[in-house]
């Protein structure tokens, strides 16, 4: 391996205007593509399996045209203080924003409600329900401008009105601000760590351009793949992330090797050939954890991972080929303003401050793992009261018109208003379908939680009835999971009684079924994932111990930042620091997002930073000096490559939406916690704890493991053998730059 990646990069320092030319090639033509392939579709979300799935394509089935993605605005009205609705000069006001609503040229009805029985029953609410030809991302301009205005001048009745609903979404692509932060600081930190120009700004190059192939070629293919628009987003999230990195590992060991003496053409083979194993292996974990995204059984999940995975083989492939390319053309640019200008490259061989703290862990390994241990521990026990869901318009702030419509609704109607059951019953080839449809309600409508349950609708056929059923309490709360779990095991009775079958669907259920089929995948995914990458890890570093210490810190610190995450956005503590005004369940998908890309991250530090150390030990170096020479070279690196992601997760905590704050917080609060406690922290502690038993493999797994040289002893051998570097080029190459 090592060998092999030796000479790409020498191929591609030598020939660096092929290589640039070929990149140049690829990205025009997967942008042609991509500005020639059609749009990308607004894929519907689906959970194939659970029951509101079932009932929802039953609807579909039997209701043709009834479950259409249209968009849709519900638009509250409430009167002054004292007043209601119903009075003269208001119900006049109401009709003529009702009659405005309608005249909109994407608007397919509006209903009434005064029509509709749409008063609460203090008179002092009403709402009209707006309903679009087109989906909410096809909504024009002036179709959301005629929307506000409408609500402008019915306020300037008097009245107050809010809305919500999908048509109030303004379609803005979150975190385009926060990327932008991210990147900015991204440059500090390198700026800071390499103290040249060209060295800060080569990572963020080769990673916008990795980024823009894999972006480019997930919109040319997304109509032939049946790609939807946000199946890019985890994509250019991740790309942007370990591009940096991976760039970043590549240049840091360039520059080590010309501080050795190396001309700037082996200097660039030697870092491919042992920081890129390091890139290729990292980069083959996150893959797994990306694939592994498919174990969940969401078709979109799935879809996000692979092309997620997509754009972490670019990133890849940049590292392996473009990043020395570049080299090829600035050799010494990348090096530091003191190395360009004395012409002598100093080698990286005394005290900085990762051997420092190295020397500072090995002196008290046991305390320092109890700590780190016992920390992340308390950190994680939190998560043991975790609650899945799927905030809605509750959890926006109330500086927004649909939180604020949110907050009338179930004030004037009821919590549970907010969040009604849908029921199914299917009544095919039975001989009375109204009775049948008549005792099902009935029944249901029996169940201790329940308000109100309305009328049941009949379809063409006359097979299939739906009527709704409105909880006392919010969407989110648990009594409404109980109340829907309830229903579901009363069924049979209820069945057997009335001769039909029925299902319960509706986005309360279905994010209640969601929420559980997520959490029962949670620990098949991190078996899937953590076993291939353990696997996958004892081919890297031949040992048993380390790829399963890996393992098991990845796990503390992926726990206790869920923990963290529990303790503020679900348990409010420190909520107000963060902007968050409503607490609740964490969204189900957040500890699929946290595990798949913190341990994709997690496992880079990890290779990157024991690869050195393993090579370090298999070159000769005692255990507890490995481990200090893998600081020596790795830590300021690592050091780096962590700050810049915690930057670029941390602008996420700023936006407005609070599921974005809570992705923003978690991935930030993981990758610090793994990164400088667990990667920093406890691994060397264990490593020095073990001593050489850290290198250990069973004699009969040795033999079955395929030998993989990532350690680059092949060229350690080759560099002994072959006549001493050429200094004086070198030297001539650096007098070149400073002239």
């Amino acid at each position: 391996m090592a060998t092999f990646l030796y000479r790409v990069g020498r191929l591609a320092f030598r020939r660096r205007w092929y290589v640039a030319l070929v990149w140049a090639a690829v990205l025009a033509a997967v942008g042609l593509g991509a500005l020639k392939a059609p749009g990308a579709s607004d894929e519907e979300f689906s959970m194939p399996g659970i029951e509101s799935q079932k009932a929802f394509d039953l609807m579909e089935e039997r209701f043709p045209g009834a479950t259409a993605d249209g968009a849709t605005a519900r638009v509250v009205f409430v009167a002054p203080g004292g007043e209601k609705v119903t009075a003269v000069e208001n119900k006049k006001a109401v009709e003529e924003a009702v009659a405005e609503l309608g005249d909109g040229s994407q608007v397919a009805s509006v209903v009434d409600p005064f029509q509709a029985k749409a008063v609460s029953r203090d008179g002092t609410t009403a709402y009209a329900t707006v309903t679009y030809k087109v989906a909410a991302n096809d909504l024009t301009d002036a179709g959301k401008t005629h929307l506000e205005e409408t609500l402008g001048d019915a306020r300037d009745s008097g009245l107050t009105v809010e809305a919500g609903g999908t048509a109030m979404d303004d379609g803005a692509g979150a975190g385009g601000t926060a990327e932008v932060i991210g990147v900015a600081i991204a440059a500090v930190v390198l700026l800071v760590t390499f103290g040249s120009l060209a060295a800060a700004g080569l990572p963020l190059l080769t990673a916008i351009i990795g980024v823009g192939v894999s972006m480019a070629a997930i919109l040319a293919l997304s109509d032939a793949l049946g790609l939807s628009t946000t199946t890019g987003t985890l994509a250019m999230m991740l790309g942007l992330a370990v591009g940096i990195d991976y760039a970043l590992f590549v240049v840091s060991r360039y520059r080590e090797e010309r501080g050795k003496g190396r001309t700037p053409q082996e200097a660039a083979g030697m870092a491919v050939g042992t920081a890129g194993s390091a890139v290729v292996f990292a980069g083959l974990t996150v893959v797994i954890a990306l694939a592994g995204l498919s174990v969940v059984g969401i078709p979109m999940l799935t879809k996000m991972g692979l092309a997620a995975a997509g754009a972490v083989v670019v990133a890849v492939l940049i590292a392996l080929t473009l990043v020395p390319a570049a080299l090829g053309f600035w050799p010494n640019a990348v090096l530091s303003r003191k190395a360009r200008k004395s012409g002598r490259i100093e080698g990286s061989t005394g005290d900085n401050g990762g051997t420092r703290w190295a020397r500072f862990v090995l002196r008290r390994p046991l305390p320092v793992l109890l700590l780190g241990v016992v920390g992340l521990g308390a950190l994680a026990v939190p998560m043991t009261e975790l609650q899945l869901g799927m905030p809605g318009d509750e959890a926006k702030s109330t500086s927004t018109t649909e939180r604020r419509a949110y907050d009338a609704l179930g004030e004037a109607f009821g919590p549970g208003f907010n969040g009604p059951l849908t029921v199914v019953v299917d009544v095919k080839g039975d001989a009375d379908p109204k009775g049948a449809v008549t005792t099902v309600s009935e029944e249901i409508g029996k169940t201790e939680g329940i308000v109100s349950v309305s009328p049941a609708r009949f379809n063409d056929a006359g097979d299939t009835a739906v009527f709704s059923v409105v909880p006392s309490t919010a969407p989110t709360d648990e009594k409404t999971k109980e109340l829907v779990t309830t229903i579901r095991d009363e069924r049979p009775g209820v069945e057997a009684e009335s001769g039909a079958t029925f299902e319960v669907t509706g986005t309360t259920a279905l994010n209640i079924d969601i929420s559980d089929k997520v959490q029962a995948a949670l620990v098949p995914y991190l078996i899937v994932v953590v076993g291939l990458a353990v696997v996958l890890l004892l081919v890297v570093f031949r040992s048993l111990l380390v790829p399963l210490k890996a393992a098991l810190g990845f796990l503390l610190s992926v726990l206790a930042s869920l923990g963290a995450v529990v303790v503020v956005f679900q348990q409010g503590h420190g909520a107000e620091l963060l902007g968050v005004e409503q607490t609740g369940p964490i969204m189900s998908l957040m500890p699929i997002f946290l595990v798949g890309i913190v341990f994709g991250l997690a496992m880079d530090y990890e290779v990157f930073l024991v690869s050195r150390m393993r090579e370090a030990y298999v070159h000769g170096e005692s255990p507890r000096q490995a481990v200090t020479s893998g600081f020596r070279h790795s830590a300021r690196v690592v050091v780096a490559a962590a700050l810049i992601m915690i930057a670029v997760f941390a602008g996420f905590i700023g936006e407005s939406d609070s599921m974005i704050k809570m992705i923003g917080f978690g991935l930030a609060t993981a990758v610090l916690l793994d990164a400088f406690v667990v990667r920093m922290a406890i691994v060397p502690a264990v490593l020095a704890l073990l001593g050489d038993r850290a290198w250990w493999l069973p004699k009969w797994l040795d033999r079955i493991l395929p030998r993989v040289d990532v350690e680059g002893e092949a060229l350690s051998r080759r560099a002994e053998a072959a006549p001493e570097t050429d200094a004086a080029d070198t030297a001539a190459g650096l007098e070149v730059a400073r002239t």
